[in-house]
């Protein structure tokens, strides 16, 4: 199974929201990092068909996906961005109403929902009422109706938005449980969400793919690019404009400071250390 986005584009007016944008997603779970306003949610809005681009294409084993209408829609799985729930519904309701706008048969439906019920940890809530649900119980119901029907590509759009910390360790191993033999695509701007459990990484900017590679190789390439230094604090306001901190630590009288720069300088002692993921995300979007 492949996925390819070719040549996408999208204006808004005069904004580009897409620019050209080009991939292609095998089995495994992708996280597509970037900042708000990166394009990501207009791209996630064409993959799953709620938005026509203005030239380029979405295919699926070479085919078409708009062609392919309902059998694209068949196999594809998405949670969007906001908790859009019906907050009167029970749990078990919600999951059955969403079976039938997905065309699937009530026997069928009723196999399946107390499954993946279970999977996401919410049986012994299909009787309660959604507004009664916890932020993390309501992802997980939203990631619930996103696997009925068993979909072959998973779209997740910022899972984990508004949860505490547990609770995005508990989704982000949800994700990975579910993820066997599909493609999952996980748009965020949080780092966590992706860092331990995602094949390859789309790093996307104003409207562009800016890389594309495993973790691994995106990290080797930050190599020669993060430094630390220790400094008073009069140092610290010398420190040159240009440069990224990536962090501060202050021990006694000394600051512990983290730098991202392709021009270090002797002068502050900077001693090379290995990039991480946060790095990453600060040199491609944090205006260096």
């Amino acid at each position: 199974m492949k996925l390819e986005v070719k040549e996408l584009c999208k204006n808004y007016g005069r904004k580009e929201a897409l620019k050209s944008v080009s991939f292609s997603l095998t089995p495994g779970i992708y996280g597509l990092l970037g900042p708000n306003g990166a394009g990501k949610s207009t791209l996630i809005s064409i993959l799953t068909g709620n938005l026509k681009a203005d030239s380029g294409k979405v295919c699926l084993d070479g085919e078409d996906v708009n062609k392919m209408g309902e059998a694209y829609r068949k196999i594809l799985g998405y949670m969007p961005q906001q908790q859009a729930l019906y907050p009167a519904f029970r749990v078990g309701a919600f999951l059955d109403y969403m079976a039938a706008l997905k065309g699937m048969e009530k026997k069928e439906a009723r196999a399946q929902i107390p499954a993946i019920l279970e999977m996401v940890e919410l049986s012994e809530y299909a009787g309660s009422k959604i507004k009664t649900l916890s932020g993390g119980m309501k992802q997980r119901l939203l990631i619930a109706q996103a696997i009925l029907n068993n979909p072959d590509i998973i779209v997740l759009d910022e899972p984990t938005a508004g949860l505490d910390p547990k609770q995005r360790i508990a989704v982000r191993n949800l994700i990975s449980r579910i993820a066997v033999n599909k493609i999952v695509l996980i748009a965020t701007h949080v780092v966590s969400d992706v860092e331990f459990i995602a094949k390859e990484l789309i790093l996307m900017g104003e409207g562009k793919v800016l890389r594309k590679a495993r973790k691994d190789e995106i990290l080797n390439h930050m190599r020669s690019l993060v430094y630390e230094t220790e400094l008073t604090e009069e140092q610290y306001g010398g420190l040159p404009s240009a440069w990224c901190i990536a962090g501060i630590s202050q021990l006694e009288e000394k600051l512990f400071v983290r730098i991202i720069t392709e021009n270090p300088d002797p002068v502050w002692n900077c001693k090379e250390v290995r990039p991480s993921l946060e790095d990453v995300y600060l040199y491609y979007f944090g205006g260096l």
